[in-house]
């Protein structure tokens, strides 16, 4: 409202002015006010389209109700005081809405008048995305924001893979807040604006020499995608330099937005050629109208329409949907009933003094119901579906996506805010659930700048003169990895020979040179090292750089190409050195259980065969030693089932099916233990490290030391830095510390130099090695495919052969678990023991069954005793002495006495 009452005090208006108040009847003429710069592109299309627009609404006199649509076309000449001056006027003659104006910057301006005097205007052109309704509630876009533009530009350039763009603008609102917006979906999708452009604004634009300025400042830059957000005028401009410049060769990506598209549809078939000469292989983009017989019919009317003069462009099509969108609005305002009537400012008629008419400003008082019926529209127009969403934006904003080839387009695809890229119409799409993954993304073939079918990287190397500052760590220990080759500039080690070797399989050039970071008497902070990534003082670090958390939220590493973890390192003894090696596959116990069972078994066949087995009968002695005898010697002669009762073979079977499998284990793990040397250390891993009490070595430099602070909370006092392999096998020894931890290719190097120590436990991080370059650099891209090349031809394993497979020590430094592998533990054979045990039970309860029952058989008193004669005293012992006295006789004389009895019953009976 500022703008407005600044502009109001240095203008004068003239004539009456007409207010309308209480009218009871309809009135014959509705006036629309239009503001357009006829002399451009945009102004010359909307002029023909909304005067073809009027036309057809007027053709019908019942559509109204007898009224009439006029449009009030003014010709502002680029000039924006001018068009402020006919949006006054315009209030003056009390019209209903304002279609226009045609820039971003008066329709900011004009709004505020709008809101004050409740008069909607409609632009299709001013699409800024910062023309917020909230802000602005009487203006309405009646085109797609551009907002949906730069998401569509975005995705296409994700779609392809660049990470960084150049954005060339007008200094502009719509093309500055157009810029800003596309940067935000950018970001987004962890791409980036690395330079704008900016050109002075399109309507004062008059030599080339600032655009000429801009593109040898783009040239000598390191992105090659150039997104050109401006107008027909300057953007010829722009593509005539760049063409003479030689920047429509191959390597470039041209995006133009919608002014292309606008520019070609309107130009003359003649002039078509001279114009798109300059601009083979740019990508522009078209507002989708989709394909209808109303588009067909109002475009097969064009040319008579336009007498030629001008080729229809999709602003024509909105400037005709909209100029129906204010009809529809006025037909439901009066068919409701209300009068359109206009009154005065209360705020204006306050303001007194000097000459200014003020009065003649009128409110329109049923500027908001109109409001209302203008964002309440759904019809099918010449551009399709006609339907504002809540937040007052079109729906279903779609564009089309061409190529420039020869003398016209090629559709490559489509973009929709439904589905995004495709190459099928978006109204197809609409039905079908949204699917924006990036499987679902697809575009046709394009032909680049240059004439080239295959797709350009998007950056090149800057065209300054100056080479990549790589830096290396100047390291103090382990310069297997990165050193300087006798004291000159050149750098050699394994890290370097593995950069040099991925960099020879870029398809281009990458001239750098190595800078050492550090003095070399002690190995330098590679935290340090990385963060002058950050700050511009490198443009890449290589050497032995762990990939960790916290460097990967600053800098962007390549595919790892060397595994790297923390691990323990301590003191050993060999394990193999003892008599007493041969117990070592068995657990304690493991020994327990297993003999355990020997004698279990022992015994239960002792009890099955004693009474019908010479070999278990005897003194005592004799019996322990058959026991035990039997119970072993079943692991080498399993014949001896055949000597035994059918329990005491199915017992023995079993038994002997659980020892073949023990024995087997046995076997394979003491043939293990012999043949590979056995380490032994109080230190069993990271675990046993956290627990005890001793000190701890690391790495200077090595992110090592935080991590046990952090992450194992080691007390700091518990750790002693170390600066090389030597310091290290010192500190070790002579027990200055229990253990190391370090990162294993270090370790692996420092065990094939130094004996007498192992890695303990397994490694307890997961990470690697790579080369760090700044944030979404291609070039960390590029050389992740070369490193992966490297390792499927084998390049790379070749590279650590020759450097890192090295040993002085005859397989002493070996890797030992926590718990040995080797040693064969009880839950491992549970099962077996279990098996065995309840065939035992098994067994014992059939004998004692049947035992029982025997017993009872043999010793059952006459029927005439147990009926006269009452039990003795102490009848409970003699039956128990009477029994085990049975149990231990031989069957064979058990059944010789019964017979004896038998025989003595009957005997008895017969005399």
């Amino acid at each position: 409202m500022f703008w407005v009452l600044v502009l109001l005090s240095f203008t004068v208006l003239s004539g009456d002015g007409i207010v309308s108040e209480g009218a009871s009847s309809r009135p014959h003429d509705i006036n629309v006010g239009a503001i357009f710069s006829l002399s451009t592109l945009y102004g010359q299309v909307a002029d023909i389209a909304m005067k073809a627009a009027e036309d057809d609404v007027n053709s019908d006199p019942t559509f109204l109700g007898g009224s009439k649509l006029r449009i009030l076309m003014y010709d502002a000449k680029r000039n924006g005081f001018l068009s402020i001056m006919k949006a006054l006027q315009f209030m003056e003659t009390d019209s209903v809405a304002i279609i226009g104006p045609q820039t971003s910057i008066m329709a900011h301006v004009l709004s505020y008048l709008a809101n004050e005097l409740n008069v909607p205007m409609c632009s299709f052109t001013a699409l800024d995305p910062s023309l917020s309704p909230l802000q602005f509630p009487f203006f309405v876009q009646t085109a797609p924001s551009d907002l949906f533009m730069m998401r569509a530009v975005a995705e296409m350039i994700t779609y392809y893979g660049w990470s960084d763009v150049i954005a060339l603008y007008n200094d502009d609102d719509n093309s500055r807040n157009g810029v800003t917006s596309l940067g935000d979906e950018l970001e987004g999708r962890r791409c980036k604006i690395s330079y704008k452009a900016v050109l002075p604004l399109d309507v004062v634009i008059t030599s080339p020499n600032e655009i000429i300025n801009e593109l040898v400042k783009i040239q000598g830059m390191e992105s090659r995608v150039i997104i050109v957000n401006t107008f027909p005028k300057t953007g010829q401009m722009i593509f005539k330099e760049a063409k003479r410049l030689g920047m429509m060769g191959k390597g470039y990506v041209w995006i133009a937005t919608t002014w292309l598209t606008s520019l070609l549809d309107s130009a003359k078939p003649l002039s078509l050629p001279k114009v798109g000469k300059s601009l083979r292989g740019v990508l522009t983009l078209r507002i989708h109208t989709p394909e209808s017989r109303k588009k067909r019919d109002f475009t097969a009317r064009w040319n008579k329409l336009s007498n030629g003069s001008v080729g229809l462009n999709v602003y024509g099509l909105y400037a005709y949907d909209t100029v129906w969108i204010i009809a529809r609005a006025v037909k439901r305002l009066l068919d409701s009933g209300a009068n359109i009537t206009f009154s005065s400012d209360s705020k204006l008629t306050h303001l007194k003094g000097g000459s200014l008419n003020l009065n003649a400003l009128s409110i329109f008082d049923q500027g908001q119901e109109f409001l209302d019926y203008i964002v309440k529209t759904k019809m099918s127009g010449v551009t399709g579906p006609v339907q504002f969403l809540p937040d007052r934006s079109m729906s279903q904003p779609a564009y089309d996506i061409l190529n420039v080839v020869g003398d016209g387009f090629k559709q490559i695809g489509y973009w929709s805010n439904h589905s995004g890229l495709s190459v099928i119409p978006p109204e197809l799409l609409y039905n079908k659930p949204s699917n924006r993954s990036s499987s679902n993304q697809h575009l046709n073939n394009v032909t680049w700048p240059g004439g080239s079918s295959v797709k350009p990287r998007g950056w090149v190397f800057p065209n300054n003169g100056r080479r990549l500052r790589i830096g290396v760590p100047n390291r103090a220990s382990f310069k297997d990895f990165v050193s300087r080759v006798n004291g000159s500039n050149e750098m050699d080690g394994y890290s370097i020979n593995v950069f040099e070797a991925a960099i020879k399989l870029l398809s281009y050039p990458v001239p750098h040179e190595f800078i050492l970071f550090g003095d070399g008497l002690k190995n330098p902070n590679y935290n340090d090292l990385v963060n002058n990534v950050t700050t511009g003082v490198f443009d890449a670090v290589v050497g032995d750089i762990a990939i960790v958390t916290k460097r990967t939220r600053i800098v962007d590493f390549t595919q790892p190409y060397i595994e790297s973890g923390l691990v323990v390192v301590a003191p050993v003894t060999k394990l193999n050195d003892t008599p007493w090696a041969f117990l070592r596959p068995f657990t304690p116990p493991m020994w327990a259980v297993t003999a355990a069972f020997f004698l279990i078994v022992g015994s239960v066949i002792w009890i099955l065969e004693h009474r019908i087995n010479d070999e278990f009968r005897g003194p005592p002695r004799r019996q322990i030693v058959t026991i035990l005898w039997f119970s072993f010697s079943t692991m080498f002669f399993s014949h001896r089932e055949n000597t035994v009762s059918t329990l005491g073979r199915i017992v023995l079977l079993i038994w002997l099916f659980v020892v073949l499998i023990i024995t087997s284990s046995y076997t394979a793990s003491l043939t293990s233990i012999l043949t590979v040397q056995q380490l032994n250390s109080p230190i069993k891993g990271v675990d046993t490290l956290i627990s005890s009490s001793g000190r701890v070595g690391y790495q200077i430099g090595s992110y090592a030391e935080n991590y046990m602070i952090d992450e194992l909370n080691i007390a700091r006092s518990r750790l002693v830095p170390l600066g090389s392999p030597k310091e290290y096998a010192t500190a070790l020894q002579n027990g200055t510390v229990s253990a190391i931890v370090d990162e294993r290719p270090y370790v692996d190097l420092f065990l094939s130099e130094f004996c007498g120590f192992a890695i303990r436990g397994q490694e307890f991080t997961r990470s690697g090695w790579g080369f760090a370059f700044p944030r979404d650099s291609p070039l960390a891209v590029d050389m992740s495919t070369a490193i992966l090349g490297l390792s499927e031809t084998g390049k790379l394993q070749k590279i650590h052969d020759k450097w890192l497979s090295k040993s002085n020590c005859s397989n002493v430094n070996g890797s030992q678990s926590d718990d040995d592998p080797e040693q064969l533990k009880l839950r491992s054979f549970w099962g077996l023991f279990l098996l065995c045990g309840i065939a035992c039970f098994i067994a014992l309860f059939i004998y004692f069954f049947k035992i029982v029952r025997d017993f009872c058989n043999h010793h059952k008193p006459p029927e005439e005793e147990e009926a006269t004669v009452p039990p003795p005293e102490g009848s409970s012992s003699k039956t128990l002495q009477t029994f085990l006295a049975y149990f231990d006789e031989k069957e064979a004389e058990s059944n010789r006495k019964l017979k004896r009895k038998r025989n003595d019953d009957l005997s008895l009976k017969s005399s």
